[in-house]
């Protein structure tokens, strides 16, 4: 892909004037919309501004890569923007950018954006390069600059380091990151880069959104000196058994790809154990703490159980409509069959959540003992917190059978993954869950459910604050989730007051964009013109209990924002309690609240909360010309 097809010269804005990163973003847009590369600006931004939510596009090195992909965009194009000032664009080496790429991809344009950012990050890794950019004296010479670079790289694949050369020094390496594809491929070309200044040949596999590039062969990996693992996600490891291994986030594949070179060829890097997992600790340089691995499993069974909350949840709820013509109408035997009851999206929950906390501890192997443990928790009444326990476990006891057969004669591997995890994995975790956790966490969740059911209006109200104040904290972060969690583990215990808590819930979460959208239209002269647009938007987010749409406004202002939206959802989540409303639904929002016993009270708590909140925040936030 030639990078300058997709810039235009007119477009290209030379001297920014922005100080911030709402202001380089506007500025960048406006270039787009008055050359006729989009059709719908405030739509183009809001894109935008959900991709800086994930994790800021200033990658580091003064350089930023805003990128979206909708149907907001007419043409492909990718508009440079140079400040010579700097902006903190909230990079994520806390520096200021100085160079801006804004990638716009209309909606039917395949994997373009991610094809430029990769030509992109492949060609800015190159500092000397960079510096040539930001002197450039007009729009052409940068075009000028970027058709040459990329001729050079070009024809220097011909001797690229990527390929085995004849020199002893023998590396291979993955580079991966989560979220975009720019550190992927910055790291791979730093790694490459200094190889060929010290004279060491490199293979570099980059894991990325475009999918696994350059695979490394089994002989590769037999002939390297070690291996590199620079990835802030998830890759294959049993490939690289026996070898040493260096892992590491990628952010050091790009800024200190001479020192992990040099680490793997002077040896000192432990074996990696494949199987056992023995020097999973020791080879990483940034595994964080144990509460951040345990918030990490966590959320993984939370992320692919939430389809099956909000699908079955809300059909289930819909199916108690109809229930009210009688229990022999069709429509309500299909939605109960598909939604709850012994074969419906509601039944599977627990044992979901368990499966994919256990697979991300112990992987494939235990999927089977984590998805049975958490059926055998929901089975036997033990619940949410039984099915917490059982994903723990059974991720925890595969990882010990790993440990415990890694010595076993290599001719008996093929026995682990097809016998003995799975047998021995199901026996120990049902075993444990049988006899020990089911009936623990069963006497556990008996006692929870018969304390909410007997809680006073007092205690029910103190609940109810907690529960929508905890909503608006973080707006989709662990605190958030943390409330949501507590409140599906109610519903789903068959607490008569369930419905209880998913209503403080839904109020507190539906709060803060209503208050930001009330804000933007009643103190409009406190808000630039794109946010009063993005404000609009937030009334249909908020109604339909999107948290997220109050972020990019959090991000910009958060002492107020986040201050506001918690006085507004904890006194939404109260009143609910106050009120005794019961919605039988775990998502939904607006479309939902009149399947519950208060339909016009739980409109009125959202209202209320959501007027307090936008009045403190419209009063409290300072007119645009005193800003």
């Amino acid at each position: 892909m030639k990078i300058t097809d997709l810039m235009i010269e007119r477009a290209m804005v030379m001297d920014m004037h922005a100080r911030t990163k709402e202001e380089a973003i506007d500025e960048l847009i406006a270039s787009l919309e008055k050359n006729g590369r989009i059709n719908d600006r405030a739509t183009f931004k809001k894109m935008i501004l959900k991709r800086e939510a994930e994790s800021s596009t200033g990658i580091g090195d003064g350089i930023a890569m805003p990128h979206a992909k909708t149907k907001a965009v007419n043409e492909a194009t990718v508009v440079f923007g140079r400040s010579k000032e700097g902006v903190d664009y909230q990079a994520l080496d806390g520096k200021p950018s100085y160079l801006f790429f804004m990638i716009a991809a209309p909606e039917g344009a395949a994997d373009v954006h991610l094809q430029t950012l990769a030509a992109l990050s492949r060609l800015l890794i190159d500092q000397d390069f960079v510096a040539q950019v930001k002197k450039a004296k007009s729009s052409s010479e940068v075009v000028r600059l970027f058709d040459e670079k990329q001729a050079e790289k070009e024809e220097n694949k011909q001797t690229d380091s990527n390929q085995p050369a004849g020199s002893d020094k023998f590396v291979v390496a993955v580079t991966a990151c989560p979220t975009g594809i720019a550190h992927t491929y910055m790291a791979e070309d730093a790694l490459k880069k200094k190889a060929k200044e010290m004279g060491v040949s490199i293979r570099v596999e980059t894991d990325g959104s475009e999918g696994v590039k350059h695979v490394l062969t089994k002989d590769e990996i037999s002939r390297a000196a070690g291996v590199i693992v620079a990835a802030d996600k998830k890759v294959e490891m049993a490939r690289f058994n026996g070898k040493k291994l260096l892992q590491t986030p990628v952010s050091d594949g790009i800024r200190k790809p001479g020192d992990l070179i040099d680490k793997v060829l002077a040896g000192q890097i432990p074996v990696f154990h494949a199987e056992g997992h023995t020097d999973t600790e020791e080879t990483s340089t940034n595994n964080g703490s144990i509460w951040s691995r345990i918030y990490k499993d966590l959320m993984n069974g939370i992320s692919h159980m939430l389809p099956f909350v909000v699908g079955g949840g809300i059909l289930l709820a819909v199916s108690f409509l109809f229930e009210r013509l009688g229990k022999d109408n069709t429509i309500f035997q299909m939605l109960s069959a598909i939604a709850g009851g012994g074969t419906g999206a509601f039944h599977f929950l627990i044992a979901i959540l368990a499966a994919y906390i256990a697979v991300s501890i112990g992987d494939r192997p235990a999927l089977m003992p984590g998805m049975v443990g958490g059926f055998m928790a929901y089975s036997s009444n033990a619940g949410f917190l039984g099915g917490l326990a059982a994903g723990f476990l059974a991720g925890w006891v595969v990882v010990l059978l790993k440990k415990c057969f890694k010595n076993l004669p290599k001719t008996l591997d093929g026995l682990k993954p097809i016998l003995l995890y799975p047998v021995l994995g199901l026996l120990i975790t049902g075993g444990l869950m049988y006899y020990i956790l089911d009936p623990f966490f069963k006497w556990i969740n008996t006692g929870l459910i018969n304390g909410l059911n007997n809680l006073g209006t007092g205690n029910a109200v103190l609940l109810g604050i907690v529960l929508g104040g905890m909503m608006a904290v973080d707006m989709g972060g662990p605190v958030n989730k943390a409330a949501y969690t507590f409140a599906i583990g109610v519903f789903t215990s068959g607490a008569a007051n369930g419905g209880l808590m998913m209503a403080a819930v839904m109020a507190g979460g539906m709060v803060p964009p209503l208050a930001i959208a009330l804000a933007t239209t009643i103190f409009k002269n406190k808000f630039t013109e794109d946010e009063y647009k993005a404000g609009i938007t937030n009334y249909i987010l908020g109604l339909s209990f999107v948290t997220e749409g109050a972020i990019p406004f959090a991000a910009a202002d958060p002492l107020r924002v986040l201050s506001s939206s918690i006085v507004g959802a904890a006194i939404a989540g109260g009143l609910t309690q106050l009120w005794n409303i019961n919605i039988p639904a775990p998502h939904g929002g607006i479309f939902v609240i009149f399947l519950g016993n208060h339909g016009f009270l739980f409109l009125l708590t959202i209202i209320i909360g959501a007027i307090i909140s936008g009045l403190i925040l419209g009063l409290w936030k300072k007119p645009l010309k005193q800003g």
